[in-house]
Parts: C-alpha cells; sequence; structure tokens
C-alpha cells in the first residue's frame, strides 16, 4: 500500500456522509435571468482552506493504478475537487453567510472493489472522511474520457465531505443530486447524462441534478446554496422547506419542470422540422 500525505493548512469538520454512494454506470420569488454558474477561471481565482488531504493506492501492480496517476496529477486533483466543491456550495471563505463543516481530512483510497466510489467517516470519527474508489472501474474508463470521468467521480464523492444534510433527515436522492448538480456546474458531466422528465423528482444523481440545475436558472443563483444552509441548520420536512425556498411545494415545482422540458423538446422538434431558407 502507497500513502502520500499532500500538506495543505489545517481546516475546520461535517455532518454525516451517506454510506455507500455509489455514482451510476450507466446511463422564493423568480428572477428573470439567472447569472451562469461560476466557470473554472472563478473557482481557481476563490481560495477556501484545505483539509488535510492523502492518497492511499492498497495495488501499485493493478492496471488502474498506473491509469490514474498518468490521467492525473494528484497533488493538483484533489485539492481543485475541495475548491470546485467550496466554491459551488459555499459563497465564499470570507462570507459572514459561509459556514463550511468542520473537515479535518480528506483520503482518498484507490482500491479494487465492486461499483464505482463511495464516501464515509474514517474510524476516528466523522470529521475525518474517506473517499473509496474502484481501481477496477478507473481502468475501464474509455482512454479519451479517463481525465474528465475521474476528477468528475473525484468532484461528486468530495460533495459528501462538503454538504449538509438536515440532521440526517434529508432523502438520499436529494443528497446525491447535490452532489451531481455541482459535477454538473463544474463541466464534468459524462455525455450518457440526458434531462429527463419522468420518475420522482428525488430518484437522484442526475436526475434530480438536472431538476435542481433549474431552479438555480429559475430563481436565480445561489439557490442551491441557499438549499444546502437550509440544510445546515433545520431538520428538512417537505413541503414547509421547499416553500421557503422557492415559494411553492416540490410537487408544484416538478410538474412545472416536467412542463419546461416538454416546452424545450417541442421547439426543439419544431426547429428540426422547419424548412431551411435558400437566399
Amino acid at each position: 500500500m502507497l500513502q502520500i500525505p499532500f500538506a495543505s493548512s489545517p481546516a475546520p469538520a461535517t455532518t454525516r456522509t451517506p454510506a455507500s454512494t455509489p455514482i451510476p454506470m450507466s446511463t422564493s420569488e423568480e428572477k428573470p435571468v439567472s447569472t451562469p454558474p461560476k466557470g473554472e477561471e472563478s473557482i481557481k481565482a476563490t481560495k477556501f482552506p484545505l483539509p488535510k488531504l492523502r492518497l492511499e493506492i492498497r495495488d501499485l501492480n493493478h492496471a488502474g493504478s498506473q491509469t490514474f496517476l498518468t490521467a492525473v496529477v494528484a497533488t493538483e486533483a484533489l485539492p481543485t475537487a475541495v475548491q470546485t466543491v467550496l466554491t459551488l456550495l459555499y459563497e465564499s471563505p470570507h462570507s459572514p453567510t459561509t459556514t463550511i463543516p468542520p473537515t479535518r481530512s480528506v483520503t482518498l483510497i484507490l482500491r479494487s472493489m465492486d461499483g464505482v466510489a463511495y464516501t464515509t467517516g474514517s474510524e476516528l470519527d466523522n470529521d475525518h472522511k474517506e473517499i473509496h474508489f474502484s481501481l477496477d472501474y478507473i481502468n475501464s474508463i474509455a482512454p479519451e474520457r479517463k481525465k474528465l470521468e475521474i476528477m468528475g467521480v473525484l468532484t461528486h464523492e468530495m460533495v459528501h465531505c462538503y454538504q449538509y444534510d438536515g440532521f440526517s433527515t434529508c432523502p438520499s436522492g436529494l443528497i446525491e443530486g447535490v452532489a451531481d448538480w455541482v459535477r454538473l456546474n463544474a463541466n464534468l458531466s459524462p455525455p450518457h447524462w440526458k434531462k429527463e422528465a419522468g420518475g420522482k423528482w428525488d430518484a437522484g444523481y442526475e436526475h434530480t441534478a438536472y431538476f435542481l440545475d433549474y431552479l438555480e436558472k429559475r430563481f436565480g443563483r445561489g439557490t442551491i446554496r441557499k438549499l444546502n444552509e437550509k440544510l445546515r441548520i433545520e431538520r428538512y420536512e417537505e413541503k414547509r422547506f421547499w416553500t421557503e425556498l422557492c415559494g411553492r411545494p416540490v410537487e408544484q415545482l416538478w410538474k412545472d419542470y416536467t412542463e419546461h422540458l416538454e416546452a424545450e423538446k417541442k421547439k426543439g422538434e419544431e426547429k428540426e422540422t422547419t424548412p431551411k431558407s435558400h437566399e
């Protein structure tokens, strides 16, 4: 086993993280205009304190280890994932409205296992996090997708080190949806993701992430930050939670979202069938 600690500035520790949260391998007042999400340069410009970051590679002979080490620079990948998550979920390190969970360390453990990845508290306490990432999955990633997929999974799992969960009352689908919303807004979404109107709003992962992104655009930038902050200070009671956040129950918001997707689809179909004019 290879263990590499990364030097970093001390940081405050978090709320509960969901146990075994694998990523699927398959496929208030409204505001008229929403500011686009922070871009890469904006994320780089915002510097939050970093926890202690560690890397454990439990089998250097595994092909996935070589894939990881050649696809990303670990001393850059982990700090980047932390900064991305904190920048999208919190205002700034100096804002009076920013209360970051006291995560003291994050250890990325690369090992052979089923599934993709999951995040948990360490044996020491829940302020020390472990991200377990499958070497088998890393080795299976298509060559052209290796860096983006590794960073996408790392970013998703890093969210679980820094998000709030309403004192363990938040639906797991919302927890996973927030994680994939961050991944989406970090421009790390995989090509198989797509917006779907069917099913339940809290089905999780990209299904819920696109719904949250719709709310962010509809009600203005910072909506998902407010959602995370509400989960810091109160227990999740669905009707009250969404009515206070967006001014209406989540069932109505989901209905609005599905109608929005249907309208977008219809507009796209009409555009495809409209004959092009020739000069």
